[in-house]
This record gives C-alpha cells, structure tokens and sequence, in this order.
C-alpha cells in the first residue's frame, strides 16, 4: 500500500504586506531629512509707503543681468561667471576711492570707530527663462564676494575670521559691509540682455 505523503504546512503571507508597509513608515517617521535648502537672505522689513526712498546714484549700483540663454553682463559689459565675484568685491569695496565707483560715507561704528562705508548696491535683474543653475551660480558669487570681503575686513581688524569672530565684532563687520543686492523681479528680456 502506498503511503500517502504528508503535506507540509504552508508559510502564512497575508500579513507580510502590512508588516512592510509598517516598516516603512516607521522609517520615513524617525529619519530625518535635510529641509535647510535655499538661499540664506534676510529680507529687510517693509517700506513705510508714505516716505519716499532714497535716490541711488548710477555711480552706486552695479548691475548684474541674465538672460534667458545665461549669458551675463555686468554694467553694460558682456561677461563671465568666473569673473562675478572679483567685480563685485572690487565694486563694493573701492579700495582707491574711484570717482566711477560707489561714494563713501563716513560712519562711526562701535569697535571700530570711524570708517568709509561703501553705498554701493548690486542690482540683479534676472530673465523669466534664466536656469536656476545660472540663477544660483551668480547668487552664489555675490554672496562670496561679500563674505570674502567680511573675511578679509575681520581679519584686518580683529585679526580672525568673520565666523570666528563674537556678536559684536560680527555686528561691527556687517555695519561696516553691508549685504547690498537688490534682486528685481524676473522680466522677459529676451535673448539678449
């Protein structure tokens, strides 16, 4: 007589879909995730619509504009990325006083006294269909050349770094160099600038 073979018990794995759903959100609940993604700016506070804004020289601003196929131009000249930066720090600053470059005000600051603050501003003007490569990679080169320049103003002055420095010398760098960059809203420009 043929012995009847005995049939082995099948694993159970209706709930294997619902322990895996389980899992995963127990992950997505405890991981964290980077959420610091952006550009640090702090927006100044709103304008007071009944006083008029000051008037800003031409020799003050140094424009900045992109258009849609990312080529730049700098005051009127056709430039490159690689070279932002260096105009930039060498608008805001005015090392030799240059009648073509921004004015000057004499301005008491604590810790450091008197000092020839810059009026200079940078414009951004950006075309609607700009990269946002393009948008960050200029952002990213106004914003070096202000920090090189806060860098450089701290370690003359207090002989470290801008970061390394405490509330008040940072306070005393940043009234002395001010972050100027006025961005416009985007425009149609059109492929030339």
């Amino acid at each position: 007589m043929a012995r009847k073979k005995k049939a082995v018990p099948a694993l159970n794995s209706n709930s294997m879909a619902d322990i895996s759903f389980l899992l995963l959100t127990f992950f997505l609940l405890t991981s964290s995730i980077n959420t610091d993604l952006g550009i640090q700016r702090r927006l100044p506070p709103p304008s007071d619509p009944n006083i008029k804004p000051p008037e800003i020289h031409k020799r003050n601003t140094f424009t900045v504009k992109v258009n849609r196929a990312d080529q730049l131009l700098f005051d009127g000249e056709i430039g490159e990325i690689n070279g932002l930066k260096e105009r930039a720090k060498e608008f805001l600053s005015n090392p030799q006083n240059l009648p073509d470059l921004p004015e000057k005000i004499s301005t008491e600051i604590p810790l450091i006294g008197k000092y020839e603050v810059s009026k200079g501003v940078i414009s951004l003007q950006n075309d609607r269909g700009t990269s946002y490569d393009m948008y960050f990679k200029v952002q990213n080169e106004l914003t070096a050349a202000i920090n090189e320049l806060k860098d450089e103003f701290a370690k003359t002055r207090f002989g470290r770094d801008y970061k390394d420095c405490n509330v008040d010398q940072r306070d005393a760098v940043d009234k002395a160099i001010p972050t100027a960059i006025s961005e416009a809203e985007p425009k149609n420009v059109g492929g030339n600038n």
